[in-house]
Parts: structure tokens; sequence; C-alpha cells
């Protein structure tokens, strides 16, 4: 905060606040203040002129009030046991006047008048909107911790208060706000200032004389009609401005006595005598006259008011929707704005002249334009972070819409988590993939040596089938003795089988050389010398020989 050396209520003071936005203008800013309106704001900000403050206003409120202030401020350094200093400050172009101030600027003290209604809302700690809009800017621009509310007299008798510390998003709000009040005072265009409207009825009717004694004596009832049809064909039925509408209003009360006052007259004329035709017709003319004029007017009335209100919403609502297209147009077509809501019905509610209707409707629309406000830098935050964090993630969002509605320090976080787990998953796709593609190399680098070893060992079984047999030694010659000769029983023929029970097995053990490769050959003389070493059976791997009876 940077304080400036000007006493409160200064020519030099008054001189500052010119150039900046000051804490006590910000409810009126927000449409919430009790003593101004928006709009009156924003035309004293573009004339540069103050409302006029009248003598009464400012010896028993401005002056009583810091009177009443300076009484106070003793009796809460007691309290706290610091000295307060009024100080004034600025952050940026916001302005705040505090009361008081402890010298390391943690705490500022605000004062305001006694008021039993005020008083009620602190006790309950309960503050309207009038108020601690007042108080976020003093505690933004100060960087205090929190401000000591006050409403008092003076005396201790007549002496509450209470803490207030600084509610989350309001003070974004009220930066929003000015914002978006810089925005309107652009924009703005003063109006002249009209009083207040005050009906007034047409010309009066001349008084209705009739005398009757039997017939009619004495009446001047022509010219009075004459006289009466004249003034309701000028009476104004195109209601346009606040004017129109008191005189219009005004002129249904008239009609209706007019009518009352012809009544009287025909009764009391007809309490003179039992037939004037005439007279009674004229009189039924005047007064049906007057009844319709008042009829239509009273119409006209009431459905201009409904007209002049719906076009003020209707206004007020497009002037919304293109504050909200123009946001849509800087988030580059990423994402569109919410719905906003804003109640211009309830806002004009209740308001009777047309200046009110318009205030009332121009204010809830500085509320919803902010609100708006607030929703698109959100959005253009979230959007950049998107821009700047996931550029190459793009298809990771497609509920951008709904995801930049969150917190930027929420959004954030979750944007690297997305991206993490699919980096995450696509490193484990890739390993996958990797490992299939090994597995695959694998497997064909098993066919080709299979086909490799298979075709090694149709070589050899072609060479072993050109390879003679060896020749099979002689027996031996048995001696011839002595004894009786023998007789020698021919061994019983012989037939030698094999069978093999797994192929594959054999061919792995021929491959692997735990047998030799000529198992995969038929030689006879081979296997004949196998079964006379081994006996009648021999086997290994993947077959069995053995001899059967032939």
């Amino acid at each position: 905060m940077k304080i400036h050396n000007v006493a409160q209520g200064s020519p030099e003071w008054h001189a500052l606040r010119a150039n900046y936005h000051t804490a006590s203008e910000a409810p009126a800013m927000m449409g919430a203040s009790k003593q101004m309106k928006r709009t009156e704001l924003l035309h004293a900000k573009k004339t540069g002129l103050d409302r006029d403050i009248s003598w009464w206003v400012q010896k028993y409120l401005f002056d009583k009030g810091h009177e009443a202030e300076a009484l106070a401020r003793p009796i809460l350094e007691v309290r706290l046991d610091e000295d307060l200093f009024p100080v004034v400050g600025t952050e940026g172009d916001l302005l705040a006047s505090l009361d008081g101030c402890t010298m390391l600027g943690e705490i500022v003290f605000e004062h305001k008048m006694w008021n039993e209604q005020l008083a009620a809302d602190i006790r309950a700690g309960e503050l309207d909107a009038h108020y601690y809009w007042q108080l976020e800017q003093q505690l933004l621009v100060s960087g205090a911790e929190k401000v000591i509310f006050v409403c008092s007299d003076g005396t201790e008798q007549n002496f509450v208060s209470m803490e207030y510390f600084p509610v989350p998003g309001r003070a974004a709000k009220l930066v929003a706000g000015w914002k978006q009040f810089e925005a309107d005072l652009d924009a703005y265009e003063p109006v002249e200032a009209v009083a207040e409207a005050v009906g007034k009825t047409p010309d009066a009717l001349p008084a209705l004389r009739i005398e009757v004694t039997g017939m009619v004596t004495a009446s001047n009832l022509e010219q009075f009609k004459a006289h009466s049809l004249a003034v309701f064909a000028s009476i104004n039925t195109d209601l346009q401005t606040d004017q129109h509408f008191a005189d219009a209003e005004k002129t249904v009360k008239w009609c209706g006595e007019v009518e009352d006052r012809l009544a009287a007259a025909k009764q009391h004329a007809l309490s003179q005598t039992e037939s004037i035709d005439a007279l009674f017709r004229a009189i039924d003319e005047i007064s049906s006259e007057a009844r319709a004029k008042r009829l239509e007017l009273d119409k006209l009335v009431k459905a201009r008011k409904v007209a002049i209100r719906e076009d003020i919403v209707m206004t007020a609502a497009k002037s919304l929707q293109t504050h909200i297209d123009q946001i849509n147009n800087t988030l580059s077509g990423k994402a569109r704005m919410p719905r906003v809501e804003a109640d211009f019905a309830g806002a004009i509610k209740g308001k009777k002249t047309i200046a009110s209707l318009r205030d009332g409707a121009d204010s809830e629309l500085a509320r919803a334009k902010i609100h708006a406000s607030q929703i698109g830098d959100k959005m253009r935050a979230n959007l950049n972070s998107l821009d700047e964090l996931a550029a190459d993630y793009v298809f990771l969002f497609n509920d951008v819409q709904q995801i930049v509605m969150k917190e930027n320090e929420d959004l954030v976080p979750l944007i690297k988590v997305r991206i993490s787990e699919h980096q995450k998953a696509e490193e484990a796709r890739l390993a996958a993939q990797r490992e299939q593609v090994r597995q695959e190399e694998a497997r064909r680098l098993q066919r080709e040596a299979d086909e490799r070893a298979a075709a090694e060992l149709q070589a050899k079984a072609s060479v072993s089938a050109h390879t003679p047999a060896p020749k099979q030694p002689e027996p031996p010659t048995q001696r011839v003795t002595s004894a009786a000769p023998s007789t020698k029983v021919p061994p019983k023929p012989m037939k030698l089988e094999a069978q093999v029970t797994d192929l594959e097995a054999l061919v792995k053990a021929v491959y692997e050389g735990r047998a030799p490769i000529s198992v995969l050959t038929v030689n006879w003389g081979a296997l004949d010398d196998l079964v006379h070493i081994h006996g009648a059976a021999f086997s290994m791997d993947g077959v069995v020989l053995q001899q059967v009876a032939a």
C-alpha cells in the first residue's frame, strides 16, 4: 500500500479521490448501496460532479459522524492496547481512507454512526453488502488481516464491534466489478436529470347548474356538454414519459370524480322532476364519455407499464448476451460460456418510475456482467494451462467444456495426472509390442534352425542310404572232437520290428547328439548286430527294437 500524506476531508484529499476508485464508492459500484444508485455514481464519475450535500446532512450526519469516530477511536485503542492512526492509502487504482490502522498495519478500524439495526447486525456478526464491500476494499488496499468494524455514538454505552476478515472470492469479485465499471463508464452518456413527475388533471369543468320546476327552467347543459367533450378529446393517451404516466394516473381518478358529480347532478334533478329526457340524455352522454375515457386511460397505463418493464428487461438481457458473446470470442472456439443467471424481472419489482426501473435493471446487469467476466477470466486461464501443458495431448481432453470450469489450481494437477497415466499406458503398450516382436523373431529363428537341422538330417540320411553295409566276420570254425557229434537245432527265424513312439523326440535326440543320426535310416545289418549284441530288445529315445517270432 502506498500511503498519501493528506488529511481526510481536506481539498488535497478530495483531489486525490477524484483519480481513484474509493472504498466508500465500492457498495454503489456493486449496486448494493442504500445511499447512491450505480447510475448516479456513473454520472458523478463521468461529469466530475458530486451530488449536492445539504447543510443539514453535512452538519448532522457527516460532521457528527466524524466527531463520534474521534471519540470511539480511544475506546478501541484501550481494548486493543494499540494506537490507531488514520491513513489514506492506494493500491493500483484503488483508494481507501482508513479511520485507523495499527503501526504494523495488521488491523484496520472502520467506524459508522450509531444505528439500532446496524448494531443488531454487528451483534449477530452479519453485515449487509452496503457495508462489507467497503471493508473488502480496505483490506485489499491495506493488506491488513482484519477490520474492527465499530458502530457507536462515541460512548461506551452505545459501542458495538465485530471482526471482519476477507471472505474468499469477494476481493476478486470486487476487482472484476471495478473493471466492469470502467467499461460502463467509457460507454456512459450523461442524461439530463428529470424531476419526479407530478400528475395533473385536465382543465376543470364548470359547475353544472340545473333548476327544474316540473320542467327545466334554467341550465347551462349545452355549454357544459360542449366544454366537457372538448376536454375529454384533449386528454393524452400516448404514454411515453414519467410525466405522461403521472398525468394519466391522475386523470383516471379525475374522470371517476366527474362521473360521481354527474351522477349526483342527475339524482338531484331527478328529485325535482320525473321525466326530463333531454337533461338525462345529456348527463348520460357526458357520464358515458367520462367513463369510457377513464377505462381507456386505465387500460393504457397498465399496458404501457407492462410494455416498458418488458422493454427494460429485454434490453438488459440483450446487453448481457452481447457481453457473453464478446467473452466467447476470446475463447477461440475451444469452449463456450455457460449460462449466466440474471433476474432482471426481480430487480425491477416494486419500482414505480422509469428511472428507478432502469436503475434496477442496470444494477442487475452490472452484477451479471461482473460474474460473467470472472467466469471468462477463469476459462481463459484454464485454456492457457491446457495449451502450455497439453499441446501434444489434446485427444486426452475431449471434456474440455467441463474441465475449464474448474479452478486453475485444481485443473493443472488433473492435466498432469492424465498425461502421466497416458504416458505410462503408452510405455506399457510399446513394451508389450516389443516383447511380441521379440517372441515372433525367436520363433522365426527357431523355425529356421529346425529347417536347417532337418535339411542336414536329410542330407546325412541320403549319404547313409548309399553306403554299403560292413562285411560280417566269418563265424569261427568249430573244432571236431571225438565225441559224438551233437545235433545242432537251427534257430527259429525271428523278425525284427522297430516301433517309433515319438518321432519329434527321436529327431530332437539326434539333433542334440543323444542318438546317432543313423537311427533315422534303415540299416538292417546294423540293426541285426545291435540285436545280437544287446539281446532280444534294444531301445533308445523314440524307438524300440525287439525280436519277435517270424
